[in-house]
């Protein structure tokens, strides 16, 4: 049944069904300036329509119009919720009180976005709600190796010109958590080349370099001034991409974390994007210690989306706002433990508009 308040329609309808007889849902969040669509198989994001400076709708976001294509191929988490612990872990392995915790490996010999099974492989409960649909999963205890039963819950709300994004998570026993969204962007319009071209600025004066390619975190917090990652003026994503670096090697380009000025646990601006060929303009905001921004680099023109056109290499980009990638075997780094009793929280929002 729909759920409409004064600025935002909510609908929902069926998106597909599993090989186990599991209902995808899809819902439908409408206001005047936005158009989003989630569906409950990965919680995950798989439309979102903005208007670009001539007042013309346009999806922003890579994926499919069907689910066969999100269920075969798991490697570039279009638009899911990555957990329960986001990004990578050192060969899955943390020490948890006094106890070593070993994940399921899914990325050469590390963890990443949760292990084999994460969060994004998962069709989880949904109910409308006023403004959005609140997504909820359980997650056992053991599950990809992780301790604790853990109680998820994801909001997406839309109002107006903002998408937000709200993470709970309550667990039985001491565990981590680490909640992201991982929806490729390209503000120019999904299927319309690369976003090289676009303008990002990001809220850091640090970032935390990574050891090789496989793109764990050494432990250091480095400045970004004088190098390929100081993002804190309006710099073209291309502008730099293909210069002689080694962070930029290991990745292939950007696929780093970033430190977000200001205080952890507050909701804060963390990046921003301008598209010149569309004007459109995307203003993330977090509460999280991290963004990660993933230039995209790992997309190879196999994949065809939505339009019919295939997705090339930096054809999207992610700001993933989370924790940093291995923060549990990082003493220096911000805690991730979620201890009986305590309640996992985090906010992210999305405003879209247009610029110059």
């Amino acid at each position: 049944m729909p759920i409409d308040d004064v600025s935002t329609q909510v609908r929902s309808e069926i998106f597909g069904t599993l090989e186990n007889g599991g209902v995808v849902e899809m819902f439908t969040l409408t206001s005047a300036e936005v158009e989003l669509r989630l569906i409950s198989y990965g919680a995950r994001v798989v439309s979102l329509k903005t208007k670009d400076r001539e007042g013309r709708m346009g999806d922003v976001v890579l994926g499919y119009d069907a689910l066969k294509p999100y269920v075969e191929n798991t490697n570039v988490y279009f638009g899911v919720i990555a957990g329960r612990f986001a990004n990578r872990i050192d060969k899955g392995k943390f020490v948890l009180e006094g106890k070593t915790v070993q994940t399921t490996i899914n990325d050469g010999l590390n963890m990443l976005h949760g292990g084999v099974e994460g969060f994004d492989k998962r069709n989880w409960s949904a109910k409308p709600v006023p403004a959005g649909v609140e997504f909820t999963l359980v997650s056992a205890d053991g599950d990809q190796g992780f301790p604790g039963t853990l109680t998820v819950r994801v909001r997406y709300t839309l109002q107006g010109d903002v998408v937000r994004i709200e993470y709970g998570a309550t667990s039985d026993k001491t565990t981590v958590v680490n909640l992201t969204n991982h929806t490729y962007f390209n503000l120019s319009g999904e299927g319309s080349g690369t976003i090289l071209d676009e303008e990002l600025t990001l809220e850091a004066e640090y970032f935390t370099p990574v050891s090789s390619a496989e793109a764990i975190p050494i432990g250091e917090i480095a400045p970004v001034r004088g190098t390929p990652f100081d993002f804190s003026r309006a710099t073209v994503i291309g502008a730099r991409i293909g210069e002689e670096n080694e962070q930029l090697t290991f990745g292939r380009g950007y696929d780093h974390n970033w430190v977000v000025r200001g205080a952890v646990g507050e909701l804060r601006p963390a990046a921003k994007v301008y598209a010149p060929k569309s004007g459109r303009v995307l203003c993330v905001e977090t509460t999280e210690p991290g963004i990660q921004f993933y230039s995209g680099n790992f997309l190879d023109g196999t994949l065809v989306g939505k339009s019919g056109i295939a997705y090339e290499q930096r054809s999207g980009f992610c700001l993933e706002t989370q924790a940093f990638p291995d923060a549990p075997n990082h003493a220096g780094f911000p805690g991730t433990e979620l201890q009986p009793g305590a309640v996992y929280s985090s906010v992210t929002t999305w405003r879209f508009g247009v610029g110059a």
